[in-house]
């Protein structure tokens, strides 16, 4: 079976071919960020504009060939309500004109599953780590339509913290990238920047506090004429957020006996945290399922991967289906044959 994935949650716009919910024929992903870097950060209007310019194009690079896809995956939530309206309505219509059908897929979910399309999906049950500029959560997977969120941050996720942060240090957006580039060349315990929530007993997160930290932290120094090097600031900075993902993750696995951990996200591309998390799962006895960094950031291949898993289940999206900016787990509506 062939499906066609499209995905506009945010601020890109991909579409892919996926056969058989595993192999990847296509995976193509236009990003906006030069659009959006003067403004630091993404703009809702800006991202849909461009969406409706690009979703064509990348439609009709993503279409291997005359072949006709039989059935369509879309996103319908979270995200951005102007985005995700022009990745769906694209699927209505390639659905309705082709005669397919279609499967309505929670973008977060998707990440979960993105190891398929490397062969690489762990057995039920299994621990995910959903890290990325919207959505820090951790969540035990016991099922396709099983997914509980164990925790989660209560404030910023860890993308926007990064951002946030290199804004302050004038590294630009996004953030994330540039601090994971620079860190390796700072000290990571030239800052005693806070470890917030390590203590709190659950699996939940809190990194506003943090960044906070590091600016108040800055501001001191210039005002003591002593300011560190912003190599030093982005390895402490990073050495305290991921320490507390990391030990929070590798704690929810061993309290619910689970072996698996997958990591999926745009953050889970980050160097530093792929060899901290494998470090600790490794130590743990645990192992660590992380895709490669093109199937980690949004993308449409992951789309068709679950769209496909959902559409073997028997779920299936009316051209009435609508977009849900706030979506949770779970909450895709289940339509089915």
């Amino acid at each position: 079976m062939l499906v066609l994935g499209i995905e506009t949650s945010c601020d890109e716009s991909a579409a892919a071919m996926v056969e058989d919910g595993c192999e990847m024929l296509s995976n193509v992903v236009a990003s906006q960020v030069d659009l959006h870097r003067k403004y630091g950060g993404v703009v809702p209007e800006i991202a849909a504009r461009a969406h409706v310019d690009q979703i064509i194009p990348v439609l009709e690079e993503a279409v291997v060939g005359e072949a006709r896809p039989d059935l369509v995956a879309v996103t319908v939530g979270p995200g951005l309500v102007g985005s995700l309206l022009v990745g769906v309505s694209a699927a209505k219509g390639l659905s309705w004109s082709w005669g397919i059908p279609m499967v309505a897929v929670n973008h977060v979910e998707a990440h979960a599953y993105a190891p398929v399309l490397e062969g690489r999906l762990p057995q039920y049950p299994f621990l995910a780590l959903v890290v990325s500029g919207g959505h820090t959560l951790l969540a035990e997977v016991g099922g396709l339509d099983e997914m509980e969120i164990l925790g989660q941050t209560l404030d910023d996720a860890l993308g926007e913290a990064y951002d946030k942060v290199a804004r302050h240090l004038g590294l630009g957006y996004p953030g994330g990238p540039v601090i994971d580039e620079i860190a390796p060349a700072g000290d990571p315990a030239a800052c005693a920047f806070p470890r917030p929530m390590m203590g709190s007993g659950d699996y939940n997160f809190s990194l506003s506090g943090l960044k906070t930290a590091v600016i108040r932290f800055m501001e001191d120094s210039e005002r003591r004429d002593a300011v560190r090097p912003v190599e030093d600031i982005a390895a402490s900075f990073q050495a305290a957020a991921l320490e507390v993902v990391v030990r929070k993750t590798v704690r929810a696995a061993r309290d619910c006996g689970l072996t698996d951990v997958v990591m999926g996200g745009g953050v889970a591309c980050n160097r530093a945290l792929r060899l901290m998390l494998g470090e600790a799962c490794e130590e743990e006895g645990l192992r660590l399922v992380c895709p490669s960094p093109s199937l980690c950031t949004d993308n449409a291949a992951m789309i068709a991967a679950l769209g496909y898993l959902r559409y073997q289940a028997g779920h299936r999206a009316g051209l009435d289906v609508d977009v849900y900016p706030n979506l949770k787990l779970g909450g895709v509506p289940r339509t089915v044959a």
